[in-house]
Formats: C-alpha cells, sequence, structure tokens
C-alpha cells in the first residue's frame, strides 16, 4: 500500500524514467530543527554549509536575503531551512526536493522563452516571505522536515533533467532562493550540459548572492507583489525596493526576465498603483519584460475575498500597455484573448494560446513574421 502523495510522485516521476528514494521525515533527518530550538546530530547528506553568511558575537547572521536572519545555535531562519549548527549556517534544503515535476514553460508562467518546450521543475520545502495569499504554503510555509522529500542531488536533476529530453530546469513552487545552493550547485552542472535554468521567484534575495546565481541562470520570472510598500509588508512581510533591486541586476545581467502581478481584491488591485508601477517599469530599461497580470483564487489565509474580477485584469493591462509596456498579459483565465502574443509594431496575433499549450506560432528567427519586427525573448 502507498499514500496517495506516493502515489503522485511515482506517477509524475515514473514517467521520465526516476525511481524513487521517499524522503526522510523530522525524526530521521540529523539536523531535526523547526523554528527555535537545539540543534542534535550534525551535517547530512541532505545538508550543504551555507554560502553568505558571517560570524557574530552570539551566532551567525545570514547575508543571503535582506531579512538578515541572526541565529544563535540551535536556530532556524525565517525561512526554516537555514540554520546555525555549532556555529556554522547550514543549508537543510540541499538534494531533498519535495516537488518534482515536468512543466510546460508556459506555466512558469513565461510567454517569451522557448515556448512549446518542458521545464524539469523542482522545489524544497521553505520560503523567505509569509503571503497571507500563497499558493503553494503546503510546503513554502514548512520546514524540510515537515515534508515528504525525495532524495534528488544536483548531478542526477541534470541526467532526469537530460533523459526527459527537457530543455530547460526550473527551481519554482516554493521560494528557489531558499534552497540557493542546491540550485546553484545544479545550474552549473545544468548549464555544462546544455540545459537551460529558469528561476520562479520572489525576487527577495540581495545583490551578491543574485549576481552569482544570474551567471548560470538563463530566465526568470519575478513575483513582483505589489509598488507598495506598505502593502507589501502587510502582505508578505517583505519590502519593496529589494524587489525592485533584483528586476534591475537580472536586466543588467542578461537573465531574460517577465514579471508577474498577482491582483488580489482590496490588497493590490488600485489602479493607480498598477499605473505607478508600470510606469516605473518603463522608465527603468523594463518597456519589453513582459507583465503578467494574474488572478487570484481565495487561498491560505485570504480564502474570505472573491477571485479577482476580469474586468479589473483587463483595466490593468490597458493601463501597461498605455504606460508603455510592449507585452501585457492576462492570466489564470484560460481561453482569454490576452493570454495571446501581439505584436508591439503591427499588432498581429504571433502566438495563440490555450492554458499552456500553444495553438499557432508566428514568430520566425525572434521576429514578427508578417512586419519582421524583432520580438524581444529567447526563442531558440
Amino acid at each position: 500500500m502507498m499514500t496517495k502523495r506516493e502515489f503522485v510522485q511515482t506517477c509524475v516521476l515514473g514517467g521520465c524514467g526516476l525511481l524513487l528514494t521517499k524522503g526522510r521525515r523530522a525524526g530521521d533527518i540529523a539536523i531535526p530543527i523547526f523554528g527555535r530550538g537545539t540543534v542534535p546530530g550534525g551535517p547530512t547528506r541532505w545538508s550543504k554549509e551555507a554560502l553568505f553568511y558571517k560570524s557574530t558575537s552570539d551566532g551567525v547572521q545570514c547575508l543571503k536575503c535582506p531579512n538578515f536572519c541572526e541565529l544563535k545555535k540551535g536556530e532556524a531562519g525565517i525561512c526554516r531551512s537555514r540554520v546555525n549548527y555549532e556555529g556554522k549556517l547550514y543549508s537543510i534544503a540541499y538534494g531533498n526536493p519535495c516537488a518534482v515535476h515536468i512543466d510546460p514553460i508556459e506555466k512558469k508562467p513565461l510567454f517569451h522563452f522557448l515556448p512549446t518546450t518542458r521545464a524539469f521543475s523542482i522545489a524544497a520545502a521553505g520560503c523567505n516571505l509569509r503571503c497571507l495569499n500563497c499558493q503553494n504554503w503546503q510546503i513554502s510555509q514548512f520546514s524540510p522536515q515537515e515534508t515528504d522529500n525525495i532524495d534528488l542531488m544536483p548531478d542526477r536533476v541534470v541526467a532526469e533533467s537530460a533523459k526527459s529530453r527537457c530543455a530547460s530546469i526550473a527551481y519554482t513552487y516554493s521560494e528557489p532562493t531558499t534552497f540557493y545552493e542546491y540550485a546553484l550547485d545544479t545550474a552549473r552542472l545544468a548549464r555544462e550540459s546544455g540545459i537551460r535554468n529558469v528561476l520562479k521567484s520572489n525576487g527577495y534575495i540581495n545583490e551578491e548572492p543574485l549576481r552569482l546565481l544570474s551567471k548560470v541562470l538563463d530566465a526568470a520570472n519575478i513575483d513582483l507583489k505589489s509598488f507598495n510598500d506598505d502593502t507589501y509588508w502587510r502582505l508578505a512581510q517583505a519590502r519593496l525596493e529589494p524587489v525592485l533591486k533584483t528586476l534591475q541586476v537580472l536586466r543588467e545581467e542578461g537573465v531574460w526576465l517577465e514579471i508577474t502581478n498577482l491582483v488580489v481584491p482590496s490588497w493590490t488591485d488600485d489602479l493607480d498603483t498598477i499605473k505607478a508601477m508600470c510606469e516605473w517599469l518603463c522608465a527603468h530599461g523594463l518597456a519589453d519584460a513582459p507583465l503578467h497580470f494574474t488572478r487570484f483564487v481565495p487561498l491560505y489565509k485570504l480564502t474570505h475575498l472573491p477571485a479577482t474580477p476580469v474586468s479589473v485584469l483587463e483595466k490593468a493591462r490597458d493601463i501597461a500597455l498605455k504606460a508603455g509596456i510592449q507585452y501585457a498579459y492576462v492570466g489564470n483565465v484560460p481561453g482569454h484573448a490576452a493570454e495571446n502574443t501581439y505584436c508591439h509594431a503591427c499588432g498581429t496575433m504571433i502566438l495563440e494560446r490555450r492554458g499552456f499549450t500553444i495553438l499557432k506560432n508566428l514568430i520566425r528567427d525572434g521576429a514578427c513574421a508578417k512586419c519582421r519586427a524583432k520580438i524581444p525573448g529567447v526563442w531558440s
């Protein structure tokens, strides 16, 4: 007999030739830490000394993200996956993903990056934000000790991705900068094997670790949750400025960038704020970064709210286009015309979508087949 979770994992991964090793639970890992407390045992196969931290008089301080967690011995950071063990900072989210799937690249969403290709998608538990609307809270708001995990080291991720004929590996679902060392090592091996690397992230990371990771990234979709700092804090316990910096750094590093703005009723649906956001993006050289206005559905701690009216998403898209954003989309509304890509120069529909399926592609050698205008993106 197997649990429902085990059955799903076996079905998903069996299709790509992956033999599962069921992950260990809290009591089995040698660093069983959740929240505050003493850490018995020591580093294991599923842990690795973290990058970007410094010693302090009381312990260590993590320098990876703007939370700058200061941890005494035996304490875990806000992300729940970085632990002070005997005066060193360890990631306990290394080689033990809790989610492994093969996805269409359009699911990330990335609409201007290798359309119709597949991404080998992995996630380890944990997140450095506390979003009230999180759609993956079952893994993002837990520690790696609290999830059923798969033994999948970086070399095996790359091998299985190649075997599955995936064009890219996506670090996604939870918050990949939380399992930074795992993503970085995997991305380096993938780059050597000719496999692209894709980041789906909240963008809440400091500049130095982001620049290092960017050296092996090909594309990223960043969640820009609001253009109001107070709203950012109340909704996600994060600040706006570091995310804006992330967008600029990714562009400077040559990573193909797309942006998602989840429109949450009464939280992020103010049209004046959306206009200010679009104007900022255009003023900072990001007019050609596709902007996805995604429909909110009631989840996690905001189940009392209604789904976003489609009319609000359409208004947001109109505002973006008028502000100078070249490509603005309506997301999470299957069948909507604004899922399609229209040439910014002549208006021709050059990519027709239905959900994650491409029905028509009129992009030829990176240009519109009708007017030959260059279409921003990575097409081959």
